[in-house]
């Protein structure tokens, strides 16, 4: 059902991989850390019933760019990321499309809807909520749950030394047991992520956190107080055993940051709604985009 490809963006070191398929409105799917669009795999053939559906992985991750850290992080901002996956949408011929994120790739749908209004007419959030609003008010806990938001933001090549030669037990502990709301991946899938755990992608992750301690959080901070939101409809999913939900009222901050919220869930799952609650996620997400 899916094709793969590789579409060059207008940056000359990065090319972006993925999978296009199915029939009917363009609907892009964008994965979280440490993962690939492979994430997808269990609604994805399902959503393509009904959409056209394109699964990429965004840069730094899976079989896409990985471009060394230039010292702004601008190259690993979300807005960067974002651009990369409108260039994507026009390369395959959609002008404007719909986008739904989990994780990273919800922030980077975020800033997506923020920075090209006309491109996106609808968007899921998926297990976040926007950067500015995750470190205005910080707990003690939240910072434990949170580890390797810090961890990873520290300069280099401190947290990129240190998971070297460690890549198998980061992965499997991180996706399963560390931190609130993990688990819920097969034997198959974490090997498969291991194997995607190269020194090329750890880098490009601790970029990505160190771009969203730095330029991400400036960007958020300034259109929140700038009074910017989204303005598309959207649509928020978390988990309720998540730190997402442990940590905030997310009912109340999501009106903060979008003007036209169509629905708020609390899904019984973790930090991984696809592998978790695939049928309850898949159920909302195809309601919502049709």
């Amino acid at each position: 059902m899916f094709a793969p490809f590789e579409i060059q963006t207008s940056d000359a070191e990065v090319r972006i991989a993925g999978q296009v398929g199915g029939d009917g409105p363009p609907l892009l799917l964008l994965h979280g850390n440490p993962l690939t669009h492979r994430s997808w795999d269990r609604i994805a053939p399902r959503l393509a019933e009904h959409f056209t559906v394109v699964a990429t992985d965004l840069r730094g991750y899976g079989a896409s760019g990985k471009p060394a850290g230039k010292g702004d992080h601008h190259e690993y901002s979300f807005r960067r990321m974002a651009q990369d996956q409108v260039e994507v949408m026009a390369h395959l011929g959609f002008d404007a499309f719909m986008v739904a994120g989990h994780d990273r790739g919800a922030r980077t749908a975020f800033r997506m809807a923020l920075d090209h209004p006309r491109k996106v007419l609808k968007a899921a959030f998926l297990e976040i909520l926007p950067t500015h609003c995750v470190a205005k008010d910080i707990s003690f806990q939240m910072a434990i749950d949170l580890y390797h938001w810090w961890f990873m933001a520290q300069p280099f090549p401190f947290p990129e030394q240190l998971l070297k030669g460690n890549e198998e037990f980061y992965i499997r502990r991180k996706l399963m047991s560390q931190g609130p709301g993990k688990g819920g991946f097969t034997e198959a899938e974490i090997q498969a992520y291991v194997r995607a755990c190269t020194p090329e992608n750890i880098h490009a992750v601790c970029e990505d956190y160190r771009a969203a301690a730095t330029v991400d959080l400036a960007m958020d901070t300034a259109d929140f107080l700038a009074g910017r939101k989204v303005e598309c409809p959207t649509l928020a999913l978390w988990g309720e055993k998540s730190h997402t939900a442990h940590h905030h009222d997310v009912r109340a901050e999501w009106p903060r940051y979008c003007a036209r919220l169509e629905g708020m869930h609390a899904l019984a799952c973790g930090h991984y709604p696809v592998e978790q609650a695939p049928e309850e996620t898949y159920g909302l997400l195809a309601g919502f985009f049709r």
